[in-house]
């Protein structure tokens, strides 16, 4: 397995969250279609730096962790399109097939006031306004019209799960610095 082109081997930073992969190539002048983990596609568009690593299945045209600067991507037809340097052409686009994409949390662009980035949420201790604890989020899912905390809590020796809305009728404060989200919900619901 040979490294491609121009790519540097790399360190994945420790800050690294997935974003996307490379679905396929995308023309002949070596463009590739992406394929984001995000209906919001903001970290892809502005970060020019992507770790690159193979995909768990299929084929692997390269080892291990690498880094890739990306000359542009945009969005094209409810898609993000990229290229970089070291990728000329369309059979170098193919070789990226199933590529996975890491960036580095540090280069997200700043949520706006009252957005947060799922990554961010994962983790976070949940509490009810009386203090209760009620778990930890495990999980964000996405089920159309808003988003829901899977929370992951222990009951009798069981591993269980509550879902809570993300929205602010349920939820009062949501405080990073402290990981820590306080919601009006109680145990029994």
């Amino acid at each position: 397995m040979a490294l491609l082109p121009d790519f540097e081997p790399a360190q994945l930073p420790a800050d690294a969250v997935e974003v996307g992969r490379i679905a396929d190539a995308w023309g002949v002048k070596g463009w590739f279609k992406v394929l984001p983990f995000s209906a919001d596609a903001d970290v892809l568009l502005s970060s020019k730096r992507w770790f690159l690593q193979p995909s768990e299945r299929g084929a692997r045209t390269f080892t291990g962790t690498v880094l890739m600067p990306v000359k542009q991507a945009r969005e094209h037809s409810g898609s993000i399109v990229a290229t970089a340097e070291a990728i000329a052409d369309r059979n170098a686009a193919e070789a990226l097939k199933g590529a996975r994409i890491f960036v580095a949390r540090a280069e997200f662009p700043k949520a706006a006031e009252d957005e947060y980035y799922w990554v961010d949420l994962l983790g976070l201790d949940v509490v009810n306004r009386e203090g209760v604890a009620l778990g930890q989020v495990k999980d964000l899912m996405s089920t159309g019209p808003q988003t829901v905390l899977v929370i992951a809590y222990e009951e009798e020796g069981k591993a269980l799960e509550r879902m809570i809305p993300f929205v602010s009728a349920y939820v009062d404060k949501v405080e990073l610095s402290e990981r820590r989200i306080t919601v009006d919900w109680q145990t029994d619901y």
